[in-house]
């Protein structure tokens, strides 16, 4: 053979050995990475929803090595903070009973929360009405802002059609705020509140190879995140019980809910924090950074914003800063994050 056709063959042996590998690496790039086995089984965690006036759902979190709390707040539903309150004088003592059945069919106004309290002749506390007490006093609310907007004067009108229509049932005269004072109050908040709003959220993107469902929840579970109840959400529990989560991850659904998640290709993950909602004893931010520094070596990931821009550390202490003013002026009008009133006007 002469040496033209060994070079030949020698040249063509290199290409293919150079197909096969470059075949293999693609392969392996396009096959999401799977978790490790054995894995255990997690139950879905109950992600608190959004609360209104007078509801306190008890949801269970996994209690966490971070600054005590402070304890729950021991407040009536209603504040005249964020909600229009109108007494109602009742001629005589009522029962729960009377007061239950006549309750509006609805808890809303417009788009706006509205409640009913009744005062506990027994207790002299406020409370929702219940089945077997009796009440010398009622107040009815509804609330002047939340994300959907600032209460308006058609809102205001059908607040004052129920609270009316309750107020005859139970021989009762409820005294109403001015409307137009109501809805100027509920402008200026619904303002402050829209240039305090803040939902922050990182994405984490795959360097190489795509991720399975499983992988990510695997390393998400390492965390401390536990899955919530929607396919494709994890959630990383409060310390308080009865709080929203501190985060939320997220992924596609349609990937976790695909017949075989396995074969899912995953190339990015969403961490985010609803921040009025939850309080900064429980340093969420931080905890974001953390779990996304984490999740990105781990993972062999990229810490990146929704434009698909990389985040570097020192953009990630600005935030950290700016959140934590933020968080000092919610607290100089009364709306500490996380608090009751946050929770409500910030949904």
């Amino acid at each position: 053979m002469s040496s033209f056709s060994i070079g030949l063959a020698i040249l063509g042996g290199l290409v293919l050995a150079a197909l096969v590998a470059w075949n293999t690496w693609t392969s392996r790039r396009n096959t999401p990475r799977q978790p490790e086995v054995p894995t255990t089984r997690l139950e879905p965690y109950e992600d608190q929803e959004r609360s209104d006036p007078v509801f306190s759902p008890d949801i269970p979190g996994e209690p966490d090595a971070i600054a005590p709390l402070p304890a729950p707040e021991k407040k009536p539903g209603l504040d005249a903070l964020i909600d229009v309150i109108a007494p109602i004088v009742l001629d005589g003592l009522v029962s729960g009973d009377a007061a239950l059945a006549a309750m509006p069919p609805t808890r809303r106004a417009g788009s706006k929360p509205f409640a009913i309290e009744g005062l506990n002749d027994a207790t002299q506390q406020w409370e929702t009405p219940h089945p077997g007490e009796r009440y010398g006093a009622f107040q009815a609310g509804v609330q002047l802002a939340n994300r959907t907007g600032a209460l308006n004067e058609i809102e205001y009108s059908e607040f004052v059609m129920k609270v009316q229509a309750f107020a005859d049932a139970v021989n009762g005269s409820p005294e109403f705020p001015e409307m137009r004072d109501e809805v100027a109050r509920a402008r200026e908040l619904d303002q402050f509140a829209g240039g305090h709003d803040a939902q922050l959220s990182f994405t984490l993107r795959a360097r190489n190879a795509a991720w399975s469902p499983g992988y990510v929840q695997q390393n998400a579970a390492r965390l401390g995140f536990v899955p919530g109840v929607i396919p494709g959400r994890m959630v990383l529990p409060a310390s308080q019980p009865g709080s929203p989560s501190v985060l939320g991850l997220s992924f596609d659904s349609q990937a976790a809910m695909a017949d075989d998640p396995a074969q899912s290709a995953i190339r990015e993950v969403t961490l985010s924090v609803d921040v009025p909602q939850v309080h900064r004893s429980e340093q969420p931010f931080v905890r974001m950074r953390d779990a996304a520094i984490g999740l990105a070596a781990s993972m062999d990931g990229l810490i990146s914003d929704d434009n698909g821009h990389v985040i570097r550390a020192e953009a990630l202490d600005v935030i950290g800063a700016d959140l934590e003013k933020l968080y000092d002026t919610l607290d100089a009008r009364d709306l500490a994050a996380g608090s009751a009133q946050a929770r409500r006007l910030f949904s």
